[in-house]
């Protein structure tokens, strides 16, 4: 039997796995590990400048590869501490990435040494699993576990803690001869499949929410033929958007009291019927739950045994994997369209491709400073059908959804249910080491932009090209928008003179200089009629210059964006009266 230090062996084991892209930091903990990925030679890594930073790269590369995992790795202590808030990132949305922190030696634990914290009882509640190993033998079994949960039932997170003599430790383990164990995932029964599809041809009316699972489960053309076969409309929750394209004639928007479409919400009220296959019946999605329940049947799909019922009790309750689901009712609506058993959707959806003509949002504004609305009408434009859109959480993430059009299953990378600012710019960098070859389009307000600023420079060094947008009002907007119930505007103004900067306006922070400064090219827009040429030229020198680009929209400070609390009550703000020219490319979508 080979022998070997520990960290060798799991080094070996991230390549069995399949998880050679690392990000991370190195340090006198975790010095051993760096040591073995060098000696290796099998794994790459992206220096990172913030460990926090290093976790939301490792998210977004997860995201964005399907079938990889990406990995973090950090030195003991704050390094631990400072990966948090991607854990429960990657959590919340059932994300698998691996976090290697580095620990003080064994005999010190307990004992309040430099750096060394309880690290796995702070990361237990937004992980599958986080553990300390304190015996070098068995580093391996902990590795092979942590990716059997990474990847079984609900995927998420894991933390690997290292202390530094049981990774310097020598074992036996023969690399050869080590296999991954057997993932496990539920599947529906044929008998619950037929339940389900009973229910849903009793229907009217009948809706597919398809969630996260189904991107999750690689599930897309499974979700779309299922929709094709029985002429059922599709909505989308934020978390599978463009697991059918926009413009498919059965895509019937998205629904919620934020990121969603006018058309959408009121396709989903007139509904009667509602499969929901991988999704949460997240808060946003579902706003009051006695609007979003009333007049509707539900069967609930979820691969998590516990995400059934958790929310409110659906009518009928499936735990399966949601492509497991998929193919089977594949082939049982086969059957039952062999025998001529399946009803004519035809003026349902009808009805539901006039409201996506028709109940549209005006973005067509030519006022200086600039409104936000006109922002994604540009970069509609500008940006192909294979562009992959990375954010997370503000007015832009919410207009961004109101308004901007996904065509494929993993163009669109959000960090959904936690939203942390700053993950915007890490991710895209994670999502642009991922996907080399696509056009990466991050998208940011000012103070998004401001958390974490510091990576740009690891697209800089690392060569990493992404066109990052950042529409700026010099405000906390959405928090601006929320402060209205309380009738104040309070520390959320981010605009001051800047006295190094004439070219800021009153907005404070000059953006432009600061990416320059960390070795990227950027760009600053005032004018609606420049945005266009600024968002092509930006794409270009991202490609040319292999470096990050920054497009600073300057805003108007004040623009109250589509929410509410109820499907049936959002607050429009706009005047929507449209034609073509109010906004010319949903309707061209649509043409």
């Amino acid at each position: 039997m080979p022998r070997m230090r520990a960290v060798d062996a799991a080094v070996a084991i991230l390549e069995k796995e399949g998880a050679t892209q690392t990000f991370g930091l190195p340090g006198a903990a975790i010095n051993p590990f760096y040591d073995a990925m060098r000696r290796h030679g099998g794994v790459s890594h992206v220096l990172a400048r913030h460990v926090e930073g290093a976790s939301h790269m490792a998210d977004g590369y997860t995201r964005a590869a399907h079938g990889n995992i990406g990995v973090c790795i950090g030195t003991s202590g704050p390094a631990g501490t400072d990966m948090i808030t991607g854990l429960y990132a990657a959590w919340a949305d059932s994300m698998p990435i691996l976090c290697i922190t580095g620990q003080a030696p064994v005999a010190k634990l307990d004992k309040e040494d430099f750096q060394a914290v309880d690290i796995a009882s702070i990361a237990a509640p937004v992980t599958k699993m986080a553990k300390t190993v304190l015996e070098a033998a068995q580093v391996p079994g902990v590795f092979q576990e942590a990716f059997r949960l990474m990847r079984s039932g609900r995927p998420g997170p894991v933390l690997i803690d290292l202390p530094i003599d049981v990774q310097l430790a020598e074992i036996d383990f023969d690399p050869d001869s080590y296999e991954p164990l057997t993932v496990q995932r539920p599947a529906a029964s044929r008998a619950q499949v037929d339940r389900a599809l009973d229910m849903l041809l009793a229907a009217q009316r009948p809706l597919i929410v398809a969630g996260g699972g189904v991107v999750n489960a690689g599930a897309e053309a499974e979700l779309v033929e299922l929709a094709e076969r029985l002429g059922v409309p599709v909505v989308p929750t934020l978390m599978a958007w463009g697991a059918i394209a926009d413009d498919h004639p059965l895509a019937a928007g998205m629904v919620g009291i934020q990121t969603s479409q006018r058309y959408g919400n009121a396709t989903f009220l007139e509904s009667d019927f509602v499969l929901g296959v991988g999704n949460r019946w997240a808060n946003r999605h579902t706003g009051g739950l006695d609007t979003y329940r009333r007049g509707r049947t539900f069967v609930h799909v979820d691969v998590e045994p516990t995400q059934i019922g958790r929310v409110f009790a659906p009518d009928y309750g499936v735990v399966s994997d949601a492509g497991a689901f998929l193919r089977t009712a594949l082939e049982a609506v086969g059957e039952r369209a062999a025998g001529g058993g399946l009803p004519d959707y035809s003026e349902w959806v009808s009805s539901v491709q006039q409201r996506k003509r028709t109940l549209q949002r005006k973005t067509h504004f030519t006022e200086t400073p600039i409104k936000p609305q006109r922002v994604y009408q540009e970069m509609n434009r500008a940006f192909d059908r294979e562009t992959v859109y990375v954010t997370t959480i503000g007015l832009s993430q919410i207009a961004g959804a109101q308004f901007l059009h996904t065509y494929a299953s993993r163009h669109w990378i959000n960090a959904g249910q936690a939203g942390p600012l700053g993950w915007t710019g890490p991710a895209a960098l994670g999502v642009a080491t991922a996907l080399p070859e696509k056009n990466v389009v991050a998208l940011s307000g000012d103070y998004d932009f401001q958390f974490m600023i510091e990576e740009l420079a690891v697209g800089a060094q690392h060569n990493l090209p992404y066109v990052h947008v950042v529409v700026n009002n010099a405000y906390l907007g959405l928090i601006r928008q929320s402060q209205r119930a309380f009738e104040m505007d309070y520390q959320v103004s981010l605009a001051f003179e800047n006295i190094n900067s004439t070219e800021t306006g009153g907005y404070g922070v000059d953006h432009v200089k600061v990416a320059e400064g960390l070795g990227c090219k950027a760009l600053r827009v005032t004018d609606p009629e420049d945005i266009a040429a600024a968002l092509g030229k930006a794409q270009a020198m991202a490609q040319e210059l292999r470096v990050p680009v920054v497009v600073e929209v300057i805003l108007e400070r004040v623009t109250n964006i589509a929410m509410g609390v109820e499907l049936d009550g959002v607050n429009e703000f706009e005047d929507l009266a449209l034609s073509a020219e109010d906004s010319p490319t949903a309707i061209a979508m649509l043409d």
